[in-house]
């Protein structure tokens, strides 16, 4: 396995939702006692077209767009440091589009960390779906900062909620939201949704299962047996075991609303092979009330 730098990396941009992002990273950074890092991709290349412009032209654009990528990462040092005055902080400026400059950068992370929203126009961060993007393919964890509907400050109270369901992804996320949970002394809410409705072929044929007592019962029992061991490992996290009969995105969005962070793995049971992120985990990268970590599988060799 790689060898990954101890620090925390953010991506920035300027915009409100990276400023979020930054000081979340830096209060993680100061509570791990590691370095942070903050990255901008001036993507430069994006602006040329053909042979380029011309002359004088592309060097007078080209200083712009070097000296605004300098203010975004100096306006989000400012911000680190209004957290932690004694975080370690470096910063990157790659001439690279965000996406592949965010995916060489976890290579070397403890975690990756983005903001919900971008600044938009060339030089946007987060446009579109690069949040979920670099969550399905990057090298660690990732967690996109995400608050409360009409909130400008992310929530730090709170239970840590933890999916379960079973998987080794899943048993992965568990192990990194014990952790989560243990640092920031909050309880932790591990919560298995289980439904009475299964799908019998690639067109969707539902079936209603019977004997919704035994389904009980077996959630109970999956849950427990995945729980056995962290609780030891974990004795200062209290621990509340939650069973939702329905989808696992729902049950996991109602409760991102009461809670400081939700961790999931990229892809759960129900997850088609070659599928890097899934349904649920897509959902709260889109639209929890609350910062999501999403847990990639650990890359072989």
């Amino acid at each position: 396995m790689t060898a990954i730098d101890p620090r925390i990396t953010v991506g920035v941009d300027g915009s409100a939702g990276s400023t979020a992002a930054v000081a979340w990273a830096a209060k993680i950074a100061s509570l791990r006692h590691l370095e942070l890092r903050i990255v901008h991709g001036l993507q430069l290349s994006g602006l040329y077209y053909g042979g380029g412009l011309p002359g004088a032209g592309a060097e007078a654009l080209f200083d712009a767009l070097v000296a605004d990528g300098e203010k975004i990462v100096a306006d989000a040092r400012a911000v680190a440091a209004s957290i932690d005055e004694n975080l370690v902080v470096t910063s990157g400026l790659p001439n690279e589009p965000p996406v592949p400059m965010l995916l060489e950068e976890s290579r070397h992370a403890r975690m990756l960390v983005v903001g919900r929203t971008g600044a938009g126009g060339f030089t946007g961060m987060l446009i579109g779906g690069t949040a979920a993007t670099v969550a399905a393919h990057a090298h660690c964890p990732v967690a996109v900062v995400r608050g409360r509907e009409g909130a400008t400050v992310v929530p730090g109270s709170g239970p840590v909620v933890v999916g379960v369901d079973g998987s080794a992804n899943s048993e992965q996320a568990l192990a990194v939201a014990f952790e989560e949970a243990s640092l920031r002394g909050a309880p932790l809410a591990a919560l298995h949704a289980w439904n009475d409705v299964t799908y019998e072929d690639t067109r969707g044929t539902a079936r209603i299962l019977t004997q919704p007592d035994t389904l009980v019962a077996d959630a109970e029992r999956l849950l427990g047996q995945r729980l056995a061991g962290w609780q030891e490992k974990y004795p200062d996290v209290e621990v509340r075991r939650v069973l939702v009969q329905g989808r696992p995105r729902h049950a996991l969005l109602d409760a991102a609303a009461e809670a400081q962070l939700v961790v999931v793995g990229s892809r759960g049971r129900g997850g088609f092979t070659g599928m890097l992120l899934g349904s649920t985990s897509q959902a709260l990268v889109q639209h929890a009330a609350c910062p999501v970590l999403v847990v990639r599988p650990e890359r072989k060799g």
